[in-house]
């Protein structure tokens, strides 16, 4: 299972696509496709809407329109796929007319079977949960290998590396001390989601040329937190 950024994909001077950006990360996705590796993705929301606009704005709305900006990426970066060579489906947990397809395990084994790449969009289809508690729900469901999480950042460390010059990155760090030290690699209801159901992550950065095809063959060059 891959987290893309939403934000990490837009253009330099924010929002929107960056087309090129986009045809890499499909063209790295598509070495492990077409090796047999089955490729399920999240993609974050963050280049149209990130939390409420204004305080007048209920947070239940507020985190609906995110989900729908899930949908919106989906559906984009699925034809830029489909554009490189892939076979791509789409899959959300509630009805989005025919633009995606809702979410059944089922067939989604079939379709990984028949080497699409899956698009799961939406989140879990209800307010106040992230695209991370989306992803990893939807790794521990389809019995995913590891969730590689595509960031802005290399990896994960002690503190904040744009504040602290002196941070420590971690090559390898436990869940159960990412909770403890609330290193927010990924959300409370996430992290606890992985350390129930032993669900690994791999954190690194997307901008690194190769960093996503390196990873689906196993060669994290970020930090790897383990279960």
């Amino acid at each position: 299972m891959l987290k893309l950024s939403g934000e990490a994909l837009s253009l330099p001077n924010g929002g929107g696509y960056d087309e090129e950006e986009i045809r890499d990360v499909a063209r790295q996705v598509k070495e492990s496709v077409d090796q047999g590796v089955e490729v399920g993705i999240v993609i974050g929301g963050g280049n149209y809407w990130r939390g409420r606009s204004s305080k007048d704005i209920d947070r239940t709305k507020a985190d609906q329109i995110g989900m729908l900006a899930t949908v919106m990426n989906c559906i984009y970066v699925s034809e830029i796929f489909r554009a490189e060579g892939m076979k791509t489906a789409i899959f959300s947990p509630f009805a989005c007319g025919t633009m995606t397809d809702l979410f059944s395990k089922d067939r989604c084994n079939i379709l990984f079977k028949e080497g699409y790449v899956l698009f799961f969009a939406g989140g879990t289809g209800h307010p106040y949960f992230s695209t991370d508690t989306g992803i990893v729900l939807r790794g521990i469901e389809l019995d995913a290998d590891v969730i590689l999480l595509a960031k802005s950042i290399d990896g994960v460390y002690d503190s904040d590396p744009g504040k602290n010059p002196d941070a420590k990155k971690y090559d390898t760090v436990s869940i159960q001390e990412v909770i403890e030290k609330q290193l927010k690699v990924v959300d409370l209801t996430a992290s606890a989601l992985c350390a129930d159901y032993k669900m690994p992550l791999a954190v690194f950065d997307l901008k690194e040329e190769g960093a996503i095809s390196a990873a689906m063959k196993g060669d994290i060059h970020g930090t790897i937190v383990t279960v």
